[in-house]
């Protein structure tokens, strides 16, 4: 079976860092891969409130999540903290992908790696739209950091 290759971040846009939960553990007693996305979602929104901005209103633009990708590296526990990085790369005209690179913080091992393809959407016209030239502007230089 083929596996996923993600690109690396060499130049994260956004960093933060979330505790696991125990709502975030499956019965084999490690981190559920129900979780990946969610914590994947939380980065997500603590990178636009970052930037003033929400996921209905990205420079006037509302986003939504056209795929996902998860690649576990390890696992993890309740209690652990794991260090979030965010880069954007692979912008297209509606859209770009979000990378997202976790680390456990009391030992720097790799926890995830995980993709969300990000669409531009207009909510009122219920349509893809353009990227906003502010947000492409702000991060497609971004891409430059991210080695596949």
């Amino acid at each position: 079976m083929a596996r996923l290759i993600l690109p690396e971040l060499d130049n994260p846009v956004f960093d933060c860092r979330l505790d696991i939960r125990i709502s975030d553990i499956n019965y084999g007693g490690h981190l559920g891969n129900d979780a990946a996305l969610r914590f994947a979602h939380e980065v997500r929104l603590r990178f636009l409130q970052s930037i003033d901005c929400t996921e209905m209103d990205i420079y006037g633009a509302g986003i939504i999540m056209s795929d996902a990708a998860v690649i576990y590296r390890n696992e993890a526990f309740h209690g652990d903290t794991l260090v979030f990085s965010l880069g954007i790369t692979d912008f297209s005209r509606c859209g770009c992908d979000f990378i997202y690179q976790a680390r456990r913080l009391s030992d720097n091992a790799a926890i995830l790696h995980i993709k969300t393809g990000i669409v531009f959407f207009d909510y009122q016209q219920r349509k893809a739209t353009a990227v906003p030239a502010a947000f492409a502007a702000q991060f497609r230089q971004q891409q430059e950091g991210i080695a596949t």
